[in-house]
């Protein structure tokens, strides 16, 4: 059955590329074209999180624009922008905080697409624990993941007067892969984004009750809520490699296919989901599903057009960014470009903002099976 869907939706993708792919920056691949090779290094593991890259590749639609995409996989120790920076990758997908801390590092990268509009992190504790606010989290242990994921959770403490880097005020824990330090009580707060770890509590069972937890057994502190959500998952690649026309070139056509997959993940999230499913994510098709909608309700409505940064949003980024300590002065140099998206959009014919999309209810399943 997942086969057949899968078939299925590689012959709707047929139609997208006839309809809204019909473009006029980027000429169909001829029999016998030569396939520019790229590289993209995901932010995490095989996930709904990056359906649109998924599908894209699935259903052809980097292969018409006469591309060749190796989609790496990510890990706890492989920072996207590291990859990028020594030229392991074309392409990295990670959060803008993140990239602005790099580049204050040194490391010449440019954001070139804003898939993610706004922020999908939240902080959660256990209802009965009394911890609704930020500033409650003094003399706490509070669990965050490494490596450029920080950030938010950081900015969210300074401006609550506590201080990251100091264990009397707040005492951060590096948090696993899972959510086994909240579920077990270890930590009296971690963090979960809206599309995956607050699913996995809520998928999971309750002991006291043999029932799954549900929303009321939890406090969820948001990012966006509190004033310092920050943007996400972005595109970035390296200013020397730009500096390549032919490489713009190929960066055009690497938007373009990547915009048609997200629309179509829009449009099918079913279809995405068992397109994911077929790479061999390490969570269920439950969780999966909750994700792909969740996913979706970052990038739509994109107000601009997908992929197009909004200045006023990143600008609200770096401030935040500057307020809290995470970067030490104002980003020098060409942080973001958006003309390679804009050529990108601009061969796209129909829906490209998803104003009328709507969230569903997904239900959420026990295990995420």
């Amino acid at each position: 059955m997942r086969r057949a869907r899968v078939l299925l939706a590689a012959a709707l993708a047929g139609a997208l590329l006839s309809g809204i792919g019909a473009g006029r920056s980027t000429a169909p691949v001829v029999a016998g074209k030569h396939q520019d090779h790229v590289r993209v290094q995901l932010k995490w593991v095989t996930q709904t999180q990056f359906a649109g890259y998924y599908a894209a590749k699935a259903l052809g639609l980097y292969d018409a624009a006469g591309l060749d995409v190796d989609l790496l996989t990510g890990s706890d120790d492989a920072n996207p922008e590291a990859v990028v920076a020594l030229g392991q990758a074309e392409f990295g997908i990670d959060w803008l905080p993140s990239l602005l801390v790099w580049r204050e590092k040194g490391a010449d990268l440019v954001n070139i697409a804003q898939i993610f509009q706004r922020s999908a992190t939240t902080e959660i504790t256990w209802s009965t624990s009394g911890l609704t606010s930020f500033d409650q989290l003094r003399g706490r242990n509070v669990a965050v993941w490494c490596c450029g994921n920080q950030y938010e959770l950081y900015a969210a403490l300074r401006k609550a007067g506590l201080d990251p880097d100091n264990p009397q005020d707040v005492s951060i824990a590096t948090q696993s892969l899972d959510m086994g330090q909240f579920l077990s009580h270890q930590v009296d707060a971690a963090a979960a984004e809206t599309y995956n770890e607050l699913a996995q509590v809520l998928e999971t069972v309750n002991p006291a009750t043999g029932q799954p937890y549900t929303l009321a057994d939890l406090n969820v502190l948001s990012m966006d809520a509190d004033g310092v959500g920050m943007l996400q998952d972005g595109v970035f690649a390296s200013n020397a490699w730009l500096a390549d026309s032919a490489h713009q070139d190929v960066a055009v056509r690497f938007l373009r296919a990547t915009d048609l997959g997200w629309i179509y993940c829009r449009d099918h999230e079913d279809a995405c989901v068992d397109i994911v499913l077929a790479s061999g994510p390490a969570l269920g098709a439950g969780h999966q599903r909750w994700m792909m909608n969740e996913v979706n309700a970052l990038i739509w409505p994109s107000p601009n057009g997908i992929g197009l940064l909004d200045a006023a949003a990143y600008r609200r980024t770096v401030d935040i960014a500057l307020q809290f300590g995470d970067i030490a002065n104002p980003p020098a140099g060409t942080v973001y470009r958006t003309d390679i998206a804009q050529r990108a959009l601009d061969s796209l014919e129909g829906d490209a903002s998803g104003f009328g999309w709507e969230k569903a209810l997904v239900e959420v399943t026990p295990g995420g099976r």
